[in-house]
């Protein structure tokens, strides 16, 4: 009796331990991120470069997925694959924890150039088989961190360009059942830039 008591406590241990290390820890996080704010900007806020991501207040989730992704090469990047490659799973967990507790930037756009992305965001287009964006990333594009679907309100236009583009290319291969490949494969150049837009400005 005694011995599966212990075993039980042990088993408990390791659980917590293991969910402890999951969660991350912000304070190391940011120790670990001084080399990441040179090209997204101070705490993330991606104002360096607008073609790299801005971090700050995206999910915590989805960064620990990106980072792995990186490392293993399910998702490919000169810059950020060698970033991965010395990155543990307790590092990836710190940076996305203390990533994802900053504070998002709000970002303006030319409404009349977003207008179509607007359209295709909430509504998609029928016409062609394009899929509502919202249904996955919410209507004030917040996302979804249970399925490392991730928040684009105020995302860099030039970077969702890129990504989309990636994916429609198929150069980009991460996305889970294929699914940004199958919706930016129907989409045009003048949609994926108008979504874009509209994301930026979305908030």
């Amino acid at each position: 009796m005694k011995s599966k008591i212990l075993f039980s406590l042990i088993m408990l241990s390791v659980f917590v331990s293991s969910a402890s290390q999951a969660a991350g820890n912000a304070e190391a996080g940011k120790t670990k991120a001084q080399v990441c704010f040179s090209c997204h900007g101070m705490n993330g806020a991606g104002n360096v470069n607008p073609a790299w991501p801005a971090l700050a207040g995206q999910h915590a989730s989805y960064i620990a997925k990106q980072l792995a992704d990186f490392k293993s090469g399910a998702r490919s990047n000169p810059l950020m694959s060698a970033q991965a490659t010395s990155l543990s799973k307790q590092d990836m967990a710190n940076l996305a924890v203390f990533f994802a507790s900053q504070k998002m930037k709000t970002r303006s756009v030319d409404e009349s150039k977003a207008s179509l992305g607007g359209k295709i965001y909430h509504g998609g287009n029928k016409a062609t088989g394009v899929a509502a964006c919202m249904a996955c990333h919410g209507p004030k594009g917040a996302g979804n961190p249970a399925a490392k679907f991730p928040r684009l309100s105020g995302q860099n236009a030039p970077y969702v360009v890129k990504a989309l583009d990636d994916f429609r290319s198929g150069k980009r291969k991460n996305d889970p059942n294929s699914m940004m490949r199958g919706v930016t494969a129907r989409m045009t150049d003048k949609e994926i830039k108008s979504v874009a837009m509209f994301i930026s400005g979305l908030h």
